[in-house]
């Protein structure tokens, strides 16, 4: 079995095997991969064999190449990340791909395999962590079976309508009756989240959560994060009222949260 950790490199050994396979035209039914990794001798080594294993790989020595790569237009069925990138290490990556609209399943490909670096990882999203050390057999083994998974889940409603609120989850658009709301992608979440749960009060935490991922911590204070939530709620509610001046659906529960439909009384 050929293993990942990374070897001590001959001369030449990125050039080692044939680079034709990993670059040439998709097959038709061929598994997409996105692959980050800083060193480029590993990397290639490492996409050349999933190559010989039938995957089509895109590869970047950094997460800012692989996002503007996807920003104009680059698609996957799935992405491998390092985590000790030379920028931005991958599980940082992971919630800026989030941020730009990027829904791909992640892959840690990794030599830190403490529990530690596991948890945060599965954290922030994560589908599967990899030693490195486990070889291009087993990582492509596991890598088929993920996308086979996505691929057999069943689809997302194409909308979701509450009143004159329209969402189209695949999309990542909002719609107050047939003019788009304009909303980025935290945004978007976040009304979706609260018009799905009409008449619940959601707590400012989850929504915190739903604009980022769970656990994460930004602000001044145990609770600073209240006050990203509440100038994300104003710059929603500014939108809606662009197109409704009359707009009132999210009412606020002072110290708990955000509810959407008028409040009783």
């Amino acid at each position: 079995m050929r293993g990942l950790a990374k070897p001590a490199y001959p001369a030449g050994a990125a050039q080692a095997r044939p680079q034709s396979q990993s670059t040439g035209g998709l097959c038709r039914n061929q598994n997409r991969l996105i692959f980050v990794d800083d060193d480029d001798i590993y990397r290639n080594i490492v996409k050349a064999e999933l190559a010989d294993e039938g995957f089509f790989v895109l590869d970047f020595a950094s997460g800012e190449e692989m996002l503007e790569s996807l920003r104009t237009g680059a698609e996957a069925d799935i992405a491998i990340l390092d985590w000790g990138l030379e920028k931005t290490d991958g599980i940082d990556l992971l919630p800026a791909m989030r941020e730009v609209g990027v829904d791909l399943p992640v892959v840690f490909l990794t030599g830190r395999c403490s529990p530690v670096h596991e948890r945060l990882a599965f954290q922030r999203g994560a589908v599967d962590f990899i030693d490195k050390s486990r070889g291009t057999e087993i990582l492509a083994r596991r890598l088929r079976l993920i996308v086979h998974n996505k691929r057999q889940a069943p689809a997302a409603d194409e909308f979701f309508q509450c009143g004159r609120l329209i969402l189209k989850p695949k999309a990542g658009r909002a719609y107050w009756g047939d003019v788009d709301l304009n909303l980025t992608i935290s945004e978007f979440r976040i009304v979706h989240l609260i018009a799905s749960r009409v008449g619940d009060h959601v707590p400012y935490r989850q929504i915190y959560d739903a604009m980022h991922y769970a656990g994460f911590v930004a602000g001044t204070g145990e609770e600073g994060y209240r006050t990203n939530v509440r100038s994300a709620i104003k710059r929603i509610r500014n939108k809606f009222r662009e197109c409704d001046p009359t707009f009132d659906l999210i009412t606020n529960y002072t110290g708990f949260g955000y509810c959407w439909g008028k409040r009783a009384g």
